[in-house]
């Protein structure tokens, strides 16, 4: 129960902090979800461009102003180049971030993750497409340093659990986890490190709408109706979960 409470409180937590900006208000939800899928696909061609990776791994944005980053390599132009997976998840490897041999990842694994995550919704404004009303998902890195653990946007709980839901969209593990996550997340290995080891983040993972919760429902309610997710990780451990908690 104890781990529960935690599970809720830490969505209920993330859904506050999901913060708006103003121009989220010139959205208007394609009525054809195919629209929506071509708009993801574009705005995260144009984040590509429009960003790159500091010495720690941050995402930063170019400055339209300041020439001191123009030495910077935007992230579609990084060596290794980013994979974009069949599913439309984009992951990005960073180069010398890597751990050495490194622990795979399974798929219902306990993770330690530090990581900042921001959502972003794709629009078509006045014909130009691209990402607008971004709002915080989760940040450790900002926030108190420490990395998350077993979080459940990656493996939700227990299929005891799932099965007293009081909805059926409930009972699902898509109404939890972000499929798009997982699925990308898989492609990285996972550090030994303890918390509190300064961070080196190893990468990105963007994760378009139809990978993540779509128009359907989920545990934030409408909250991320429509988002794209970009997750800036680090993987500081994993550890096959108990049978008892499968």
């Amino acid at each position: 129960m104890k781990k529960i409470f935690l599970y809720i409180l830490m969505g209920s937590l993330c859904f506050s902090a999901c913060k708006k900006d103003d121009d989220v208000a010139t959205y208007v939800e394609p009525e054809d979800i195919a629209v929506q899928n071509t708009y993801d696909d574009q705005s995260i061609d144009k984040f590509l461009d429009a960003n790159y990776l500091d010495t720690q791994g941050n995402i930063k944005a170019f400055s339209a102003t300041d020439t001191a980053d123009d030495h910077q390599t935007k992230l579609s132009a990084l060596v290794p180049a980013p994979v974009k997976l069949p599913s439309g998840v984009v992951y990005i490897t960073r180069t010398g971030a890597q751990p050495n041999p490194g622990t795979t990842i399974g798929s219902s694994d306990i993770l330690r993750v530090m990581m900042r995550a921001r959502t972003y919704l794709a629009a078509n404004t006045d014909g130009n497409v691209a990402f607008i009303g971004a709002s915080d998902f989760i940040n450790t890195i900002d926030g108190g340093g420490s990395p998350i653990t077993d979080p459940m946007y990656f493996y939700y709980v227990t299929n005891t659990v799932l099965n007293k839901a009081t909805t059926d969209a409930a009972k699902q593990r898509n109404y939890y986890e972000i499929e798009g996550f997982k699925e990308g997340l898989q492609k990285f290995k996972a550090f030994d490190i303890p918390n509190g080891s300064p961070y080196n983040l190893q990468g990105v993972i963007i994760v378009p709408s139809r990978a993540a919760y779509a128009r359907d429902a989920n545990y934030y309610s409408t909250g991320f109706r429509n988002r794209t997710f970009v997750f800036n990780f680090q993987v500081y451990g994993t550890k096959a979960r108990p049978a008892d908690q499968d």
